[in-house]
């Protein structure tokens, strides 16, 4: 797809696109264009198709990428097959570039205002600049040379045929457009492979429902980078557990995108209709392959609380409710059992006074009393007398 840059008003500017060769090598197709060269006037059209494949010296070979495994030191000759399907002759710039993965999880290779520092600069050809009469194809020779400090493992790139062509936009500035189609080149430098996956961070995000007996959306966004020295595939999974580890949801095994040593990818699943039971747990297990092998699963779980805020404040307010009530017949019963205070007895009244076991006043004399001895009680016997009518009178 093309990519417009302006450089200035007053000169040429200049944009980039890039379409990389993923299948079979297929046609490409350009917006219309003048024949390179000279600034195309406007409202001039023209048709601008080629494909770009790997080939040998006596013709396409029938792959679909180049594929190597080289130990450093190394170097080989090859042939990048360029073929201009216009009605005019093209000229094309020819030369290897390095490979990323970018954000979207594509395969992508460096602008061309980045130069290669990978495999791309260990790829030479003869000269850069080649014109192509209209239907035929050429078979450009490269050389790929890799260093003897190289490392080991993956090393990925591109072969790319660029077309650079002018065009005057609607608002009258002319812009130069450079379209690029490129064929894939993966090397192996042989030596210790590594392959690595790490998950770097999961983050969960759940929309609470208003109905706790619905179901809300939990989001799941997990990093992936790829820390080996090979390139990666496989797929993810996600899934969502209730307390004491009951399985909510699962998500189906998602491909992951290849991913080039380095490379990191953001994978985001939304999962619908998980009823919020107070916390919740989400559970990522990736399993990642090499060219050659798997590697052991990688599992990652982190948490989100849930709380059914509805129910939960329907449960209070009960709570509450219950507890008013319980507090009231309390009181109204303590209320009940209370005796009150003895009302109408005179200040003056007089009162018992405590005895003794003799049967003599506690504290002194009994009320009323003047000095001497308390006289007998009425009707009682005398102190001393022995109260039998029998009994021998006292001495």
């Amino acid at each position: 797809m093309p990519l417009l840059t302006t450089l200035s008003r007053a000169s040429a500017v200049l944009a980039a696109a890039l379409l990389v060769a993923t299948a079979p090598p297929a046609p490409a197709l350009a917006a219309p264009a003048p024949a390179p060269g000279p600034t195309a006037a406007a409202g001039e059209t023209g048709a601008a198709r080629w494909a770009v494949q790997p080939s040998s010296a006596k013709g396409p070979t029938g792959r679909n990428y180049f594929i190597y495994d080289l130990a450093a030191g190394s170097t080989l000759t090859d042939h990048v097959g360029v073929t201009n399907l216009g009605d005019r002759p093209l000229t094309f710039d020819v030369y290897g570039t390095d490979a990323y993965t970018s954000t979207d999880g594509a395969f992508a290779l460096l602008p061309a205002d980045r130069p290669a520092t990978d495999v791309g600069s260990w790829i030479s050809v003869d000269r850069r600049t080649w014109t192509i009469p209209a239907g035929r194809r050429v078979d450009i020779p490269f050389r790929l040379t890799v260093p003897a400090n190289a490392t080991p493992g993956d090393h990925t790139g591109g072969v790319i045929a660029a077309v650079a062509r002018v065009r005057t936009t609607a608002d009258g500035q002319r812009v130069l457009v450079d379209q690029r189609l490129a064929a894939r080149v993966y090397l192996r430098v042989t030596g210790p492979v590594r392959p690595a996956v790490t998950v770097e961070a999961v983050d969960v995000a759940y929309d609470n429902p208003v109905n706790p007996f619905g179901g809300g959306d939990l989001v799941v966004r997990y990093r992936l980078r790829n820390d080996g020295n090979v390139r990666l595939g496989g797929s993810g999974t996600v899934t969502v557990a209730a307390p004491f580890g009951r399985e909510l949801a699962r998500t189906s095994p998602t491909d992951l995108p290849e991913l080039l040593p380095g490379a990191s990818f953001t994978v985001t699943e939304r999962i619908t209709g998980v009823p919020p039971l107070l916390r919740l747990t989400a559970e990522v297990d990736i399993a990642a392959t090499t060219t050659d092998t798997a590697l052991p699963p990688v599992v990652r779980t982190t948490g989100v609380w849930a709380p059914p805020w509805l129910l939960l404040a329907l449960l209070a307010g009960a709570a509450g409710w219950a507890g008013l009530r319980w507090w009231r017949r309390r009181r109204a019963a303590a209320g009940r059992r209370s005796t009150p205070d003895p009302v109408g007895t005179p200040a003056d009244a007089p009162r018992p006074a405590a005895t003794s076991a003799s049967g003599a006043a506690a504290d002194g004399p009994a009320p009323g009393a003047v000095g001497g001895p308390t006289p007998a009680a009425a009707g009682g016997p005398d102190p001393g007398a022995d109260p039998r009518p029998d009994a021998p009178p006292a001495r």
